[in-house]
């Protein structure tokens, strides 16, 4: 009898596999081809910025025409990545498909004239928005729309990224601190996969990125290298990258919490932050913090892939990313986080290699996945990343950096939507079950009443 259950458990699994796979072919062949098309539009723009650096004197009236083009056709568009996570929380006003062509068009135009922001928030919106549609056409309940929601998010990071088993693990670990739904596992895993094989298909291409083999220290285990003064200078870098994600995800709420309060009239919020971003090129001398950063047709320009070799970064350009990207994020233009995030990351972590004396390429890789693991709270989908993008040979350097650097980042992010699930520490102000937009307002009026 028992295994006559167990049999009739096992075809229910199998049925119930089969009803996700149908549903998630349409979300991530759509949200992988969108990607492609994004992709491509990207890299258009900014190596046409590149021949005309001009382009960014225009940057604050395209921040105008941002503005004015989600006030008057965005609907509830302008909450992005923020009202996926808040639909898989608590479904409410849904997510409008027409989020997809604007949150594209936008982050196409930012990077034209010079805005300093990602791409991988661009992608998951458009991931989630096919989800809700795919969703609203089927009909289906409540329940499912989340799920679906969740392999939205992983389709469009997978694709966008070129890195399908982060995108899986990413969307199931960034919607909670602490927290798996370990019922989207394979849907996740799917859609994400599909997504990333339908945008490569389109002929998409991907960075690649590489650290060399470290000769010195021991083998552990016969496959992770062990150093245990590298291992030490690992764990500062960590702490070091924890607190980098969280200037960056506190500056980026500040600037936008204060020019909205301080500026009157919205739509000179976005100019103002144009106008900023201009005076920081004039203030630096330079256009290298503008945009992506991936790469530079200058050999000599600081960029993520210099940021790989000794000398290929300032010892202060992982701040001037930050500020810029801030700005640029925080006063109304569009684009992701999580590349300028990279830039941050490998700049500083090619700092902190050549002063503590450690391998530049595996300080900046570190740094690469850290700062980003760090600022949205996804440490295990980070160090997975690492081994996606830059192989296996160093996991253990990677899972420290990343875990020491989501501990360090305390209950911050970039995705003030995130829930607590669980605490990184037990402290007043850091609840289970409220955002972290909650958790930052409760310290905010903590600190003024000790003031």
């Amino acid at each position: 009898m028992n295994r006559l259950k167990n049999s009739f458990e096992q075809f229910f699994i199998a049925s119930h596999l089969l009803k996700w796979t149908l549903l998630v072919l349409p979300v991530a062949i759509t949200a992988g081809s969108l990607v492609a098309l994004f992709l491509w539009l990207l890299d258009e723009a900014i190596n046409l910025r590149f021949v005309h650096p001009w382009l960014l004197y225009f940057l604050p009236l395209a921040g105008i025409f941002i503005y004015l083009l989600y006030r008057y056709t965005g609907k509830n568009s302008e909450g992005g990545n923020n009202l996926i996570m808040d639909e898989i929380h608590q479904p409410g006003g849904g997510i409008p498909v027409r989020m997809a062509p604007l949150v594209l068009f936008t982050t196409v135009i930012t990077h034209l004239f010079g805005g300093s922001a990602g791409r991988e928030g661009t992608a998951v919106q458009i991931g989630g928005s096919m989800a809700q549609f795919f969703a609203k056409k089927l009909k289906l309940a409540p329940e499912d729309v989340k799920l679906l929601l969740m392999t939205g998010i992983a389709a469009g990071f997978g694709a966008v990224f070129g890195t399908p088993v982060t995108g899986a693990i990413f969307a199931l670990e960034v919607i909670a601190l602490g927290r798996i739904r370990h019922n989207a596992l394979l849907p996740c895993l799917m859609a994400s996969v599909l997504a990333d094989i339908t945008c490569s298909a389109w002929g998409a291409h991907h960075t690649h990125y590489q650290i060399g083999k470290l000769l010195e220290g021991e083998m552990l285990f016969s496959f992770l290298h062990f150093d245990l003064l590298l291992l030490l200078k690992v764990v500062i870098a960590g702490v070091c990258f924890g607190l980098a994600s969280y200037m960056f995800a506190e500056l980026s709420h500040t600037i936008k919490d204060y020019s909205n309060k301080w500026i009157k009239v919205k739509w000179m919020v976005p100019a103002t932050g144009g106008l900023i971003v201009i005076a920081l090129t004039w203030l630096t001398g330079t256009q290298d913090y503008l945009s992506l950063g991936v790469s530079n047709p200058d050999p000599a320009a600081v960029s993520i892939l210099s940021s790989f070799r000794e000398g290929g970064a300032g010892t202060f350009s992982w701040f001037w990313k930050l500020l810029f990207t801030a700005v640029t994020l925080g006063m109304g233009f569009k684009g992701g986080e999580v590349t300028p995030l990279f830039f941050i990351g490998a700049a500083l972590g090619n700092t902190l290699a050549v002063l503590g004396g450690a391998p530049v390429d595996l300080m900046a890789g570190l740094g690469f996945i850290a700062v980003f693991a760090g600022a949205t709270n996804t440490p295990i989908a980070c160090t997975i990343m690492g081994v996606e993008l830059f192989g296996a040979d160093n996991l253990l350097y990677y899972a420290i950096a990343c875990f020491t650097a989501y501990y360090f980042s305390g209950h911050s992010g970039i995705y003030s939507a995130q829930r607590i699930a669980v605490p990184k520490a037990d402290r007043p102000g850091a609840e289970p079950d409220t955002t972290l937009r909650e958790t930052r307002a409760a310290r905010i009026r903590k600190f003024r009443f000790k003031r």
